[in-house]
């Protein structure tokens, strides 16, 4: 059994959230700050919620092209262990990021077709991670948890970078071990695929999750 995969619960708002992510053996939660998100959390929910959670999850706040100002109050006020960018940030930013702030960043980069691959190599030489997540419909409100899946075949031969990396997008307990077995990832993140209704996680769809991708 392939119990070092690791997976990424995000967007979490409740404390029952935490625990069920804790419960099921999930090693990151995240945090959406992004006022679009039906996950959106204030900078007090999310201080909660962390403080709340047991040792050992690591504790992600994803951000959208969040200027310092944001990123400060965030930092000063929610114990962290990643950021996650999840927006149009530049590598410059990236970088900028990680040495302001003192904390591993995860860089998201969204795939629809080979076109998109290039950028994950750029981003793979300055983030301490990378997410590889489908890219948004054209006009979509969000950049990620939109439930939608990308071709993991482009993946194929591409599975190596220099940094660790997560697999997102249209995952769900159905097909988490489908998904470790044709990308070759040991790290998938998951939001929607895990919820009874936008932004309301499901303990027993998260147990379900963390077990296939561990079967």
């Amino acid at each position: 059994m392939p119990t070092d995969i690791r997976v990424k619960i995000c967007g979490l708002c409740r404390p029952e959230d935490v625990t069920a992510v804790a419960d099921a053996g999930a090693s990151y939660g995240g945090f959406v700050f992004f006022p679009k998100s039906p996950r959106n959390v204030s900078i007090a929910q999310a201080r909660d919620l962390a403080l709340g959670a047991p040792v050992g999850l690591a504790k992600v706040a994803l951000v959208v092209n969040a200027d310092d100002a944001m990123l400060d109050a965030i930092t000063a006020e929610v114990p962290l262990d990643m950021l996650q960018l999840h927006g149009s940030e530049s590598p410059a930013r990236v970088a900028e990021v990680k040495a302001r702030y003192g904390l591993p960043v995860m860089k998201a980069v969204g795939v629809g077709g080979p076109e998109d691959l290039a950028a994950i190599d750029v981003y793979a030489e300055v983030a301490d991670q990378l997410l590889i997540d489908a890219k948004p419909p054209k006009g979509a409100d969000l950049p990620g948890g939109n439930g939608l899946a990308f071709d993991w075949q482009l993946l194929a031969g591409r599975k190596y970078w220099s940094v660790p990396w997560m697999l997102a997008g249209g995952l769900t307990p159905h097909n988490a071990a489908e998904a470790v077995l044709r990308t070759g990832t040991r790290q998938l993140d998951v939001s929607s695929g895990v919820e009874s209704a936008p932004g309301v996680k499901d303990a027993a769809q998260i147990a379900a999750f963390v077990a296939a991708a561990q079967a």
